[in-house]
């Protein structure tokens, strides 16, 4: 799992469309394996980046946001999760 993509459902916090196009792309750049696409591949980086940022809206839309909020790791008690 992507480390650096945080938890975007949380209680009474709807996440911005900054916040989830910045998950789509840390996913990308994950699966992928390329922090930076060459000109030949921008286009194709670039629709995937925006495919899932659109079914992540969908996603977060479709589940609400009801689950209470988990605080980061850095947060959860000893022995935690």
């Amino acid at each position: 799992m992507c480390r650096s993509i945080k938890v975007l459902r949380q209680s009474g916090q709807p996440a911005t469309d900054e916040e989830i196009h910045a998950a789509a792309l840390q996913f990308v750049r994950k699966i992928s394996g390329m922090r930076q696409p060459s000109r030949a591949n921008q286009a194709s980086f670039d629709h995937a980046v925006k495919e899932i940022a659109q079914s992540s809206s969908h996603l977060l839309e479709a589940v609400g946001r009801t689950a209470p909020r988990r605080p980061p790791a850095a947060e959860t008690p000893a022995g935690a999760g």
